[in-house]
């Protein structure tokens, strides 16, 4: 895309919300790899080894490139690690091995200045490349603020021609939790601070006649990171660049979390055709999240050939701040406003989550169990857990047990029609059923349907009351964009009925964990989308082939991600690197095994002091490498105990969620 064009676009963050299209930006190369312009989203991860450990890294990176890597990521902490790169690079080459290294830095210029030299890109964090972090609360005037980028820029220009010199590309990383001080006084913690700190940098390249560059917006909550990558592209549009964007959430986790926070935020960008590479970071090994990232991309490899197949409400506007065509504002977060009905759905609540038990063994009270309803045999009762669904859908089948007391079931209409006593249940209609002669609830009644019927005859002719809840499904291959368009209308005729969001997977893989990890993924992406813009009052998750615990388990994942309903503790968890101090997989394995029962608590476990107070910046409690078997503690952004050993530092922590009150005995 020329400069011209990008200029004449009108302000926007991506191309169109209700139909796929990718934002194209600049082509810029990473050594012998092209990024961005119409060429594949790039995948990346980052190796956990010690950089100085030449063999050890170089076997790491060659299990990941091999895993599906086009880029690999090394910290390098100091000039001793920066320079040592050289000897990771030459290993790999005689190996024949050449996908392109980047060079992680932090605080160091000089270590980048090395490393741009060696490598074919650098990472560089505003943040704390040559500014700080302290946690001070500074009061800048118009001409000190002016004077501390003349500063940072002096300290900044030396990278960028040493980068021109040796043809290095760069990626201003900004991430949410480690915002400069400075920012963080005049823009606070928030999208538009993630946005400048970058921006300022990359201003600065563009003062240099320097364009190799790469840009995110990484943070620990999809939410948080979505807005800014969006406020990013249309800050970017308005200032004539279209610099690629690197997709990541930061600590995301590991297992089934990592998997769908991951896939909350990059997947929502992706939807929006934003993304040139991606970079999944969980707690594990490195070389597991490569297929990870590469099943998200894959969705989108043919996407634009699908969506011009599919030609969604080719009539309606897009989605753009510039028209004021929509309440809804992409960079913050405010939920569609709904009624309340049957005090149950819409207007404050929750959102609600349905799971399909028509296919299940329904004279069994067990089968129960993995909708979070633990049957008891002895007792003869049922135990609610925090992941308990709100509706069963039973279809045409009766269950020859007595169901618990509050849990609402869900029948087909004509079924519904024949209960003797329909107390907690309630119909499910088709949109001509529903128009028709016919009983209706006084409680709920669901109405399924299609985003194109809103402008069909037989909607008009709806009866709306506040028992009405939508069923809104589709069957399109761009579904999000289908069933976001749906809202716009629902917005331009001034209804206010609550809608649960259904979508249905179908999988063909004999391979049940692969099977697991694409519903995780798919899933994540097309609920969690509408979520994060507000949208949504309830969840329907539908996948014959998966079984219901890992359903129930997925909605109540995708909900907790996106803020949306908290239902268990939230571990932010970075994904380790050379910096690490510990091993943090068996960390977070053995904290989560000891406090997994705190609902709603955000605990963050950090491998070093880079990725401390501020990468976990939304933790309650923190676990921060901080020298060899030495931790340090933290609550919320201060330092409670330093420096304390390793094998004590668990009990500690758990000694400092008791003093706070917040402590509860596992059941």
């Amino acid at each position: 895309m020329s400069q011209a064009a990008i200029k004449s676009l009108p302000g926007r963050y991506c191309n169109s919300l209700t139909e796929y299209s990718r934002f194209v930006t600049r082509e810029v190369f990473i050594g012998d790899v092209p990024m961005g312009g119409n060429n594949p989203i790039r995948i990346q991860s980052m190796t956990t080894t010690d950089t100085m450990d030449t063999v050890g890294t170089v076997e790491q990176s060659i299990r990941m490139i091999e895993a599906g890597c086009e880029l690999v990521r090394i910290t390098a902490p100091s000039i001793k690690e920066a320079q040592n790169l050289a000897a990771i690079k030459k290993e790999l080459r005689s190996r024949g091995y050449t996908a392109p290294l980047v060079a992680d830095i932090h605080f160091t210029p000089n270590a980048a200045e090395v490393a741009a030299r060696i490598v074919e890109k650098v990472r560089v964090n505003p943040g704390n490349y040559a500014d700080k972090k302290k946690f001070d609360q500074i009061d800048y005037t118009d001409l000190e603020y002016k004077g501390e980028l003349e500063r940072i820029y002096q300290k900044f220009a030396p990278l960028v021609k040493v980068c021109k010199e040796y043809g290095t590309a760069m990626r201003i990383g900004t991430n949410h939790g480690s915002l400069s001080d400075r920012i963080m006084s005049r823009y606070g913690d928030t999208p538009q601070g993630m946005v400048e700190s970058a921006m300022e940098f990359m201003r600065m390249c563009e003062t240099l006649n320097y364009y190799n560059l790469v840009v995110s917006m990484k943070s620990s909550n999809p939410q948080v990171m979505v807005q800014a990558y969006r406020l990013l592209v249309e800050t970017m549009v308005a200032e004539g660049m279209n610099y690629p964007l690197h997709l990541g959430v930061t600590e995301a986790g590991d297992g089934e979390d990592g998997r769908i926070k991951s896939a909350v935020g990059i997947g929502t960008l992706l939807e929006d055709g934003l993304g040139d590479t991606v970079r999944v970071s969980l707690t594990e090994e490195p070389e597991a999240e490569a297929p990870v990232a590469i099943a998200l991309v894959n969705r989108y490899a043919t996407r634009k050939a699908e969506s011009e197949k599919q030609k969604v409400a080719k009539d309606h506007r897009p989605w753009t701040m510039d028209h004021g065509q929509t309440a809804h504002n992409p960079y913050e977060y405010k939920k569609r406003h709904t009624y309340e009905a049957n005090a149950f759905i819409g207007g404050h609540m929750v959102p609600r989550v349905v799971v399909d038990l028509s296919r299940s063994n329904l004279k069994d009270p067990a089968v129960l169990n993995d909708a979070g309803y633990i049957y008891s045999p002895l007792l003869d009762k049922y135990n609610m857990g925090e992941q308990s669904v709100d509706f069963v859908y039973l279809a045409d089948e009766l269950p020859s047990f007595n169901l618990p007391g509050n849990l609402k079931q869900l029948y087909n209409y004509n079924t519904w029609r024949k209960l003797a006593n329909k107390t907690l249940c309630h119909p499910v209609f088709t949109l001509q059923e529903f128009i028709g002669d016919v009983d209706r609830s006084s409680a709920l009644n669901l109405v399924r349907l299609k985003p194109a019927d809103i402008d069909s005859e037989e909607f008009g002719a709806l009866p709306f009351s506040n028992t009405l809840i939508f069923v809104l499904e589709t069957d399109a291959l761009h579904g999000m964009a289908d069933q976001r368009t749906f809202f716009f209308k629902m917005e331009e005729l001034g209804l206010e009925v609550p809608v649960i969001i259904k979508r249905s997977y179908t999988f063909d893989n004999s391979d049940l964990q692969l099977t697991t990890q694409n519903l995780q993924l798919f899933a994540s992406t097309d609920l969690g989308a509408l979520l994060i813009d507000g949208f949504v009052d309830g969840i329907w998750i539908d996948a014959p082939e998966v079984d219901t615990k890992t359903i129930t388990s997925t909605a109540f994942g995708i909900l907790q991600a996106t803020r949306s309903r908290i239902s268990k503790t939230e571990y932010i968890s970075c994904p380790s690197c050379g910096r690490t101090l510990f091993d943090l997989m068996v960390t977070t394995q053995m904290i989560r095994s000891r406090t997994s029962h705190l609902k709603g608590l955000k605990i963050g476990i950090m491998g070093c002091i880079v990725n401390g107070p501020g990468e976990m910046a939304d933790a309650d409690y923190g676990y921060v490498g901080s020298g060899t078997d030495k931790i340090t503690l933290y609550r919320g952004k201060e330092a409670v105990k330093k420096n304390i050993n390793s094998v004590n530092a668990l009990d500690e922590l758990i000694g400092i969620i008791r003093e706070d009150g917040n402590w509860i005995e596992p059941a």
